[in-house]
Order: C-alpha cells, then structure tokens, then sequence
C-alpha cells in the first residue's frame, strides 16, 4: 500500500464528514497541483533543441510556449497531466514535412513553465492566446487532459479544421471522480472537492462542468474528429473514447490499440501514422 495515499485517505475521509470546506480545500490543492514535473527525454532532446521559445503568461504564471517553424500553417499540440509539449517531438518533423508550423505550451505546473498549479480553463486560455499569434489552427493534436481542454476551448471560440484526439477525456467531470477514486477517498470527500471546483474555477457556476463536456457541446464543435484510445488504459477508460463516439457519430474516427496504455501510446509510431494522416487528410481537402 502506497504509504502517502493512505495518509491522505485517512486524514481527508473523516473530514469531510466534520468539515467538509475544510477537506475540500485541501482535496482541491492536492487536484490541481502535478506534484512532480516531466524532463525532457534524450528521444525527444533533438526536436526540443530546435523550438522557437516563446513567452506566454496565464494568471500571473509565466508559461513556456513552443514554435517549429515560422507560424504559417499552425498544428496545435496540447500535452496531458503530468506530461509536457517535448512529448510531440515524434509529431513535429512529419508535420513540418507537410509545410505545417507546430505550436504548443508547457501548461503551469508543467515542464519549463512557472506556478505550481494548472486547470483546464488554463490551457483553454493559453490555446486562444497562441490562436491569438497565429490565426485559426489546421488542426489540434492532444493527449489526455489536453483532449478535454481542445474541446472545451473549440466550443469557446478556438478554431480548428479538425481535432485528433488521443486517451482523452471528455468531460471535465470524469477528474474529481477519477482522482477521488485514485485515493480511495469517499463520497463525501468527492463532493465537497465538486464544489470546491466549482468554486474556484467556474465562479460558482454548476454549469461550468456542461461547458467543459464535449458531449453536451457536440454542435459547437465543427470539423472531423480522430479518436485513438487503447483498450488497457488505466488511467482514461475506454468508455470515455466510446462516449465520444456516441455523441459524435460519424463526424468521428474511433481507432482502439491494444498493448499501449496511456503515456506510451502518443509516441507509438503506428499512432503518429494514423494522426500524421488524419492531419494531412485536412489538409488535402484543403487543397
């Protein structure tokens, strides 16, 4: 038994049922907060040497931005929790092959970038900005959290020919649930870290959690969608690439791997292949 989950469990279960604000607030500091940051791989140290750096800011926090390429054309990487923008480099080569430019941002808490927490409304506002630098997207690529925040930020104004989404969320709903189960932390825990989202990160607003659900927003998404997902992720379901798909129909490529989990999948040649053509497919049309 991990030794710190348990401490957590048993501080924060008894809590909530005595002070559920005061266990909210600290399920909430431990929700938004990464706890250790991704380096930069040897695999990935060659394409990372080669990005433009640029400087972006989000509530105060000074965050890293990346450019391969002089911006025309912009493909859109949004990296998951825990992760950082190095992990596209298998994506960056192939895409700039295509005459496209490659943009993406190590979110708050996050690879290079400054502050100690991040939240899904933080990437959606750092993927305006760059939309803001670079003009409407060919394409957005995302891993993880970053396929919730795609989608979030293409209902609110993002624009983009089509969005590749690989081990993705799809409602920021599925995050307190999944957390709290992580750690084994009840319902009343689970409940008061709900409102404490909702307080802090949709100003009081229980309609923020509709906002951030791509299935409640299918018609303010537009474009074709590529849904890749493996069978044995333990971290994001299947069922969140299948809810997706029931939504979404046919406007939505659902492609299930086998063997290839959560984090190693987005590097999978076969997997850059199938976004690499979905991307270019865009582009063609395009044409």
């Amino acid at each position: 038994m991990d030794p710190t989950r348990a401490l957590i469990r048993t501080a924060l279960n008894p809590t909530a049922r005595v002070a559920p604000g005061l266990a909210g607030r600290a399920a909430f500091e431990l929700f938004a907060h990464p706890l250790r940051r991704s380096r930069v791989r040897e695999s990935e140290r060659e394409v990372h040497g080669r990005a433009e750096v640029e400087r972006l800011t989000v509530n105060g926090k000074a965050v890293a931005g990346y450019r391969w390429g002089g911006g025309e054309r912009p493909v859109l990487l949004l990296h998951g929790w825990r992760s950082r923008a190095s992990r596209f480099a298998p994506y960056v080569s192939r895409l700039r092959a295509l005459g496209l430019s490659a943009v993406a941002f190590d979110a708050p808490g996050h690879g290079d970038s400054g502050g100690r927490t991040t939240s899904v409304l933080e990437f959606r506002e750092l993927a305006l900005q760059l939309q803001e630098r670079y003009g409407p997207f060919e394409a957005v690529v995302a891993h993880s959290l970053g396929v919730c925040a795609a989608f979030g930020a293409l209902a609110d104004g993002l624009s983009a020919g089509r969005l590749a989404a690989v081990s993705g969320v799809s409602g920021v709903g599925f995050f307190p649930a999944a957390f709290c189960a992580g750690l084994g932390l009840n319902a009343e825990v689970e409940r008061a870290l709900r409102e404490r989202i909702e307080r802090e990160l949709f100003g009081g607003d229980a309609g923020g959690w509709e906002r951030f659900d791509a299935v409640r927003r299918v018609e303010a998404v537009g474009g074709p969608v590529l849904v890749v997902h493996d069978e044995g992720d333990r971290v994001v379901p299947p069922s969140e690439a299948h809810r997706l798909r029931t939504a979404y129909g046919e406007r939505l490529d659902l492609v299930l791997t086998q063997g290839l989990g959560h984090r190693r999948i987005i590097a999978e040649p076969a997997v850059v292949d199938q976004v690499i053509g979905f991307v270019s497919a865009g582009t063609e049309a395009a044409a």
